[in-house]
């Protein structure tokens, strides 16, 4: 039996927006971006959990995309846009159970964005969906490096699939204006606590990562990467539900993070360590269930290419506000701080 939603208030001349995945991290930026933007009438967000979270024009249903529930198309009909940032991180022992959600459920918004006429779909990719990036780990690669992600880790194995879903999504509905956001590694206060869940695990005290107790910060080869303000990101996602532009955009503020800059955030000095034993404790962390990220994904993350984010400043009139440090330095606070949100996947 189809489910139809609560009839919801008009729009008038204004856009509605319907944001699947609304309650994490980057959902409850987007919905804020959004909800301040004058050219949005009224925002639908759909999660798994309705939140306490009460933001301005949004109207909450719990609704999951993974196949057998419910139609999505009477919530997308009549949309101007549909931004899908809908994912789940976890089990990584059981990626199977992943794949449900990130691929299954993803071919479900799609097909329900087509069957409903929206007219424009903005997806949540990532950094991860890239393939390793160029010998000379100096260089920043633009939207056009390959998109195959690293096979080993479910994470970017599925953000490769759903890229390669939307190749041929895009020429067999070319009415559809589809854009991929591509950004770095996104923070904020308010996700340090999911964040810390997600990727530590529970057994790592917050309160305890702060610079009178962090002596050195790790460096080891092929340590360079990208971060992002969340709500920086959420700007673009806007822009990108505003503006009649396709395809992908890079996203990522500088500098590029290593080990001697993570050292300035703790007050601590660098230690150059070798890959292998690393790798090694966290494998066994794994296996015995004392953390959820995966070794797999340790690999992944040293081979990321750096972004060049030229197309999103030209095409989107993007920059970010704050700098990498700074987000970075703001989710440390949160994580000191248990910091959260009013919603289940942010709650402190």
């Amino acid at each position: 039996m189809t489910r139809t939603p609560p009839a919801e208030p008009g729009t008038g001349p204004r856009a509605r927006v319907v944001v699947v995945g609304a309650t994490g991290n980057v959902g409850t930026s987007v919905v804020e971006a959004l909800a301040g933007d004058s050219a949005t009438g009224s925002l639908t967000g759909l999660a798994r959990r309705i939140p306490r979270w009460r933001p301005p024009k949004t109207i909450w249903h719990a609704v999951d995309i993974e196949p057998g529930g419910p139609d999505l198309v009477p919530y997308f009909a009549g949309a101007a846009a549909v931004v899908h940032l809908a994912w789940k991180f976890q089990p990584t022992h059981h990626p199977a159970e992943t794949w449900r959600t990130n691929v299954l459920g993803s071919i479900r918004v799609f097909e329900a964005v087509a069957a409903a006429g929206v007219p424009a779909l903005v997806y949540a990719s990532s950094v991860g969906a890239y393939s390793p990036g160029p010998e000379d780990d100096r260089l920043m690669v633009d939207e056009s490096w390959p998109t195959h992600g690293w096979p080993q880790a479910s994470y970017t194995r599925e953000k490769a699939y759903v890229e390669r879903l939307l190749d041929s999504y895009e020429q067999a509905h070319p009415a559809i204006r589809v854009v991929r956001m591509r950004p770095a590694f996104l923070f904020k206060r308010a996700s340090a606590s999911e964040q810390r869940r997600i990727f530590a695990g529970r057994l790592l005290p917050g309160r305890l990562v702060r610079p009178a107790l962090v002596p050195v910060v790790p460096d080891l080869p092929g340590l360079r990467f990208q971060a992002l303000h969340t709500d920086d990101a959420a700007t673009a996602y806007r822009e990108a539900v505003r503006r009649p532009v396709r395809g992908s955009f890079n996203l990522a503020a500088g500098p590029v993070l290593d080990a001697a800059a993570l050292a300035v955030l703790f007050e601590a000095r660098p230690l150059q360590v070798p890959v292998a034993p690393v790798r090694a404790a966290l494998a066994a962390a794994w296996r015995m269930h004392l953390v959820p990220a995966s070794p797999d994904l340790f690999d992944a993350v040293l081979r990321l290419p750096l972004l060049d984010c030229t197309r999103a400043r030209s095409e989107l009139a993007w920059e970010p506000r704050r700098t990498a440090l700074e987000a970075v330095g703001e989710f440390l606070d949160g994580l000191r701080e248990d910091a959260g949100l009013a919603t289940a996947p942010l709650a402190a």
